[in-house]
């Protein structure tokens, strides 16, 4: 073997431990996506991404109203100056920056396909161009005035900005989302004429709460409209905590078609939903028959969103049809606020309302003053250079002397005149052809106003109240910009209120209504059977199973199960398995005990009582509408010991009939027994030991029936021998009463 690239000398090794090295390299990452990738900066409300992007393009010269330059070029250049990352990421940013549909206020005008509302993908870069907008102008502005910090970029050869000017609300005007490691952030985009409004009251009361700036900022403004239907409760929460979030619906109205009848036509979709998805969804769910109230959807859109939906029929309500449309569609989506931002560039923090402004206006203020100082460092210089001017044309032959004999012009100029190296330098660079513009009157004219600048910025500097003054100044005139009279500043998202139906309602309209018949066995499967089909002789089960109950009803009824534990379940019939098999277990549907059985099943029709007993005799009444559980885990009504339940029946008329174990039979007024909600109920019938057998509720009237077991119909209609208080013991029953001791 020959040497390999073993090291002859001990190298040292050092032992780590994993976890450590771990958590190390794993907190780097970490902190690098929140400061570098994910999150944006409080202050202008930019990724490091999207800054390069701007900073890029201003480089590029390709501002407002002048020429586009092709997206490559860009993504090229910002790629290899400041952004060592894939051209997909950034040309993808851009492309977002562009898209007036993803961007309330876009910061890029893109010239070519830069994708739709469709979710379909922008051109490749190569087809497309691009330049700045306005707003990524005012975001810009002062750049080159010293108004933010630079930091060398990603291989030091160049410098970047660490933050923008922005003269723009951009974190809240646009909105921002991003995940980063174990935090994420998500702001919706609102209404800058508003953000200002806001801003301009936090500046001249500085420690407005929340509340106060809400009256100016009702919420977000998203690009594609709709309509929040949020309680401004919610909304007030979540500006003052920073999280929350939005329910955002989109805009419909109804279009008479003639005839009485008509459609709903939708012109605005929530924000970030790719409207051929939604149509795709619409469609699914109609053909899954999920929107039985819906016959059609089409989608007639152009420039503008217009999707068509058809209802089954003319009567059916338009409110109950989009109400089953918001449930089950992203035609109404939950936009969530996570107001997680840097803030000083450095610190992740998750922000109210009032201090994401607070950041903004004292990031201005800042700007602002770092900008004074940079023209009067320029002034400072320009008015040196202009005394050393008035020099030489008051001594111009002399000067001029100088320079053609003299073997060091600049020392001898200096010594001469005592000038300063400026000023010499100033001298000896300027041009022959201003000797003729050199006249007196200019330089003292451009003196007098440099200086009359220079006390203005000076007391300017002096003063916080004047800053504050500049400042809010400064944002009247971008609110002039994007004012609620302006195209792009108009308010596009409005608030609404959920229409009031109660969920019962929806639930129904999200199902056909189709007769079924249940079945149910003895062993517990249950199925539902198409139409009311009487004749179930047919029907086959599993092994040793049969049938033990089956009734008619409705897909868009419940049926309400009730289990020898004394709890009630409820069961969605449209939910049933169908009737081609063996059904499925019930259990499958409720959290049934494993020692408890199935004692019946009935469909709920509601405003009903119920008679609910125990097999020791006891029971009460129950109104029907008390046994809905809203859980799997079921309601408790009649309260169990050591016995169970038993029967549970619709206390229709006015007496009871109860048989025992030890046949005996006693019949009372129904009148006798208490309603409850829940309990262990009454005594109905005393026994010494044994249990009861059964128990009927009937109208005296009719008198007492029962089917004997070769299936012959009985009836009583003397009852005074059996006739009894509630709790007594009975006598035997009448002769022919089956021997099984059941009616």
């Amino acid at each position: 073997m020959g040497e390999g690239p073993i090291p002859k000398d001990q190298g040292s090794v050092e032992p780590i431990g994993l976890k450590a090295a771990l958590e190390e390299r794993y907190l780097a990452y970490a902190l690098s996506t929140i400061m570098h990738r994910a999150l944006p900066d409080a202050r202008d409300g930019l990724k490091p991404v999207h800054r390069r992007i701007l900073y890029g393009m201003r480089l590029l010269r390709l501002d407002p109203g002048g020429g586009f330059r092709k997206s490559a070029k860009i993504v090229g250049d910002v790629m290899g100056s400041f952004h060592p990352h894939g051209n997909a990421a950034i040309y993808d940013a851009m492309v977002r920056l562009a898209q007036d549909f993803a961007q309330r206020y876009p910061l890029v005008d893109g010239q070519g396909n830069f994708g739709n509302i469709d979710g379909d993908n922008a051109a490749a870069e190569r087809y497309t161009e691009a330049r700045l907008t306005e707003v990524a102008r005012l975001i810009l502005d002062g750049i080159d005035e010293d108004a933010v910090d630079f930091r060398p970029n990603y291989d030091g050869t160049t410098e970047e900005p660490v933050v923008m000017p922005g003269a723009f609300p951009n974190l809240l005007a646009n909105g921002s989302t991003g995940i980063a490691v174990g935090m994420a952030t998500s702001i919706p985009p609102h209404n800058a004429a508003e953000l200002i409004d806001a801003s301009l009251h936090l500046i001249a009361h500085p420690h407005a709460t929340t509340d106060d700036l809400l009256k100016f900022v009702k919420g977000p403004d998203f690009p594609t409209g709709g309509v929040i239907i949020e309680s401004p409760a919610s909304i007030a929460d979540a500006y003052a905590t920073g999280r929350g979030g939005f329910r955002l619906r989109a805009r419909w109205h109804k279009e008479e078609s003639g005839r009485g009848s008509y459609t709903v036509v939708v012109t605005e979709i929530p924000y970030g939903v790719p409207k051929s998805r939604l149509v795709e969804k619409i469609a699914d769910l109609l053909n899954e028959k999920k929107l039985p109230l819906l016959a059609d959807v089409r989608d007639e859109s152009a420039e503008d969103v217009r999707l068509v939906l058809e209802p089954r029929a003319r009567n059916v309500d338009a409110e109950l049809m989009m109400e089953s449309l918001f449930r089950l569609t992203e035609l109404e989506i939950r936009f969530p606020l996570n107001m997680n931002v840097l803030v000083g560039g450095q610190v992740p923090k998750v922000v109210s309302l009032t201090e994401a402004l607070r950041e903004w206006v004292d990031h201005r203020r800042e700007v602002l003053l770092r900008r004074s100082r940079h023209r009067l460092a320029e002034i400072g210089h320009r008015l040196e250079v202009l005394g050393g001017y008035l020099i030489a044309y008051l001594n111009l032959d002399e000067v001029i002397r100088i320079i053609r004999e003299e073997d060091e012009p600049k020392v001898e100029l200096m010594r001469t005149f005592e000038l300063t190296d400026v000023q010499a330098e100033a001298i000896l660079n300027m041009r022959l052809r201003s000797l003729r513009k050199l006249e007196e009157f200019e330089i003292r004219k451009e003196h007098d106003a440099l200086t009359a600048e220079k006390g203005e910025i000076e007391a300017l500097l002096g003063s916080e109240a004047r800053q504050w003054k500049t400042v809010a100044w400064q944002l009247g005139e971008t609110r002039k910009a994007f004012g609620p009279d302006t195209p792009l500043g108009r308010r596009r998202t409005s608030f609404g209120e959920a229409a009031a139906h109660g969920a019962d309602a929806v639930s129904e309209a999200l199902v056909e209504r189709e007769p079924i018949t249940v079945v149910v066995s003895e062993k517990g499967w249950i199925r539902a059977l198409k139409g009311h089909v009487a004749d179930l002789s047919a029907l086959a089960f599993k092994g040793d199973d049969q049938l033990k109950l089956s009734f008619f009803t409705e897909t868009t009824s419940k049926l309400l199960v009730f289990a020898t534990n004394g709890r009630f379940y409820t069961l969605d019939a449209s939910k049933l398995p169908g009737g081609r098999g063996h059904g499925e277990p019930l259990r499958l549907s409720i959290d049934l005990e494993q020692e408890a059985d199935i004692v019946d099943v009935l469909p709920y029709q509601g405003g009903r009582k119920l008679l609910v007993t125990a097999k020791e005799g006891r029971g009460f009444l129950v109104a029907e509408d008390e046994c809905v559980a809203n859980t799997r885990k079921g309601k408790q009504v009649l309260g169990v010991d050591a016995q169970e339940a038993c029967k549970v029946m619709p206390a229709v008329g006015d007496t009871v009939a109860v048989i025992g174990e030890n046949r005996k039979l006693l019949v009372f007024p129904l009148s006798q027994i208490p309603e409850m909600t829940r309990g262990r109920g009454v005594r109905l019938q005393r026994y010494k030991d044994g249990a009861m057998s059964d128990v009927k509720v009937f109208s005296a009237a009719d008198g007492l029936t029962w089917r004997d077991t070769s299936g012959r119909t009985w009836t009583v209609s003397d009852l005074t021998e059996w006739r009894g208080e509630r709790a007594s013991a009975g006598r035997l029953p009448p002769k022919g009463f089956p021997r099984n001791n059941r009616f």
